[in-house]
């Protein structure tokens, strides 16, 4: 058990974080983690089907990056949060424009937000650590090639690497999570139990609770398909289709109840994420993996490597 926020801590070199996708998405590389032997390999992501079993389900998240909107507590202003330019400086689209020049403010709940600059253009929401600007390739590379959904203010990130082709030849289903901006936000509390996550909503169709339901081994990809399946969990013994909202914090020791093996993405230190993919692998195991990893010199984070957890 590891309930302190020190121990989610690592060096990571600024080189290793991906600033641009790879030409092609399945040339990712992939370290798969094998929890049982405790061992690691390194394997390219298009070797995925391999390390799959007969009657393994995969499960992927279908929200469609879109910038998030907001209305000023009066309802007179409407805010598109495109971008997470700092802690406390967003890129936004503002409706009617007039109403918020230079120095102008409003309120949104008890948050103060001021015009400190006003730009021409719009963007993709690219996370902090990319230190670019969005671009056209931005456009399409930052989603999913299956999102459909939209309503997320940040990709799935998991689900980059999947092409059409190698996305055919695996049994799949799709369930909806939209990222809200608490994805970015650090934890600040020193004990993790302090910590509150973000209500985000999620949905659950019936064809996909079907398949759950029969599978014989639920392969989830990303960490916001894994808070989905162990949210839906809560509710009933078996996996219903449902809509809902969850605040699902997940970190050692908890116990899942329905994910047998994980794809994602290597996250930021002291993150949720990070927290959640420890309760899954082990955190000493994974922080080791992660060591291997940064040795090894994969690429970081969104537009980065990817690991396989079994």
């Amino acid at each position: 058990m590891s309930g302190a926020l020190s121990d989610y801590d690592y060096d990571l070199p600024r080189e290793l974080i991906a600033q641009r996708p790879l030409e092609r998405r399945g040339d990712s590389r992939m370290m798969v983690l094998d929890r049982r032997a405790q061992q690691t390999e390194h394997r390219q992501f298009r070797e995925l089907k391999r390390f799959l079993q007969p009657g393994d389900l995969l499960v992927l998240n279908d929200t469609r990056v879109l910038p998030a909107r907001r209305f000023s507590n009066d309802g007179a202003v409407e805010f598109l949060f495109l971008e997470r330019l700092g802690p406390k400086r967003w890129k936004c689209l503002v409706k009617p424009g007039r109403r918020m020049g230079l120095g102008a403010s409003a309120k949104i709940d008890d948050v103060i937000l001021q015009v400190k600059e006003i730009t021409p253009d719009g963007s993709v929401p690219l996370p902090p650590y990319i230190r670019r600007p969005s671009d056209e390739e931005d456009k399409a590379r930052y989603q999913t090639i299956f999102a459909r959904a939209p309503g997320a203010v940040a990709a799935p990130t998991a689900g980059l690497h999947f092409t059409p082709e190698i996305l055919s030849e695996i049994p799949h289903t799709f369930i909806t999570l939209h990222v809200g901006t608490g994805t970015f936000l650090p934890v600040r509390s020193r004990n993790l139990a302090e910590h509150r996550m973000e209500t985000e909503h999620f949905s659950i169709s019936a064809e996909a609770a079907k398949k759950l339901n029969d599978a014989s081994r639920i392969v989830a990809v990303g960490t916001t398909t894994v808070r989905t399946l162990e949210s839906a969990k809560r509710v009933s013994e078996k996996i219903l289709a449902q809509e809902g909202t969850t605040n699902l914090f997940i970190y050692p020791p908890y116990r899942f109840q329905v994910v047998d093996s994980l794809v994602t993405n290597f996250h930021l230190p002291r993150s949720t994420l990070l927290m959640l993919v420890s309760a899954f692998a082990g955190r000493k195991f994974l922080l080791q993996a992660y060591g291997e990893a940064i040795r090894e010199r994969y690429r970081f984070y969104s537009y980065g490597d990817c690991m396989l957890i079994i």
